[in-house]
């Protein structure tokens, strides 16, 4: 096991400085920020001032390392509009994504296994090719607009739910729906696929012989051995999941860090976009290392891959 978690985390850090850089790199390549920091009347020796101080005329590759230093000590500048440190305010946002997406995560996943329950449990061929296809309309939706329209549905015209900001629970139910609906068909089908792959083997043939119930030997002997890969593929979903909510955050207004991302790409706050590339990197990695050593428990086997 020891072996196995130092691979991870070795990849771990691979990654996440290969997030940042890349990060660092295109921002760059969007030009200094003076431009769009000072008013439309400036002059040009007043941006060619202002990019210097914030060391835009400097080489590129000290700025690269300035920024690995900044790295390795959690130091990114302080917002060029904000004026206030810059992982602050992302940190800040945070516990809004996290709650978001934590909650997105479980219901869609929680959904797909009650429906590839329901359709091993019936053999229903019909009850199938419902719930696919109705997931596979609800796919083929794109995030912004199925959340507007359950906004001009639930909000709009039957006032039952809050559509924007995180002032309730109920300010949770739209966004988390959107994202737990567009979810739920890649989750269904990764359990279809394990399920019907377990149902032929050996054991679940003997356990039939043996009189065994069906929902016994589905939930006892088949759904265990059908988790491990489907959690590995889930916590890659989660992980992306975390830093993939940004258009669902604009939509309702969500206090998270996608919309403080968003924001900042569009004014050239590098700083928080450095930042908050660094923390969605992190939190990608955490989550997607801690479940591959849940599925290693499960079974030993995926710790020696």
């Amino acid at each position: 096991m020891l072996p196995f978690l130092l691979r991870r985390l070795g990849l771990a850090v691979a990654t996440i400085l290969l997030v940042v850089t890349i990060g660092f790199v295109l921002g760059r390549l969007t030009g200094a920020p003076a431009a769009l920091l000072l008013p439309d009347n400036a002059t040009a020796a007043e941006v060619d001032a202002l990019n210097a101080s914030l060391g835009f005329d400097r080489p590129f590759l000290v700025q690269y390392l300035d920024f690995l230093g900044g790295l390795f000590t959690g130091d990114f500048g302080d917002s060029y509009r904000m004026h206030e440190p810059a992982i602050g305010l992302v940190l800040e946002r945070i516990p809004a994504t996290i709650e978001l997406a934590f909650w997105a995560f479980l219901a869609g996943f929680a959904l797909a296994l009650v429906a590839a329950l329901a359709i091993q449990l019936t053999g229903s061929r019909v009850l199938r090719a419902i719930v696919g296809w109705s997931g596979a309309v609800r796919q083929s939706i794109p995030d912004f607009f199925f959340g507007l329209l359950l906004v001009l549905v639930f909000s709009v015209a039957a006032g039952l739910l809050p559509s924007l900001g995180r002032t309730s629970p109920a300010s949770l139910v739209l966004p988390v729906v959107t994202l737990a609906t567009g979810q739920f068909v890649m989750y269904l089908r990764l359990l279809d696929a394990a399920l019907s792959e377990q149902a032929g083997q050996d054991y679940v043939r003997t356990a039939f012989a043996q009189g065994r119930r069906r929902s016994t030997i589905l939930l006892t002997q088949m759904l265990p051995n059908a988790l491990p890969p489907v959690l590995g593929m889930a916590g890659l979903n989660l992980g992306g999941l975390l830093g993939g909510t940004v258009v669902v955050e604009v939509v309702f207004a969500w206090p998270g860090l996608g919309h403080l991302l968003t924001d900042a790409v569009s004014q050239r706050d590098f700083p928080i976009v450095q930042a908050g590339l660094l923390v969605v990197a992190l939190m990608f990695v955490v989550v997607n290392t801690l479940v591959d050593l849940v599925v290693a428990r499960i079974d030993p086997r995926t710790a020696q891959s």
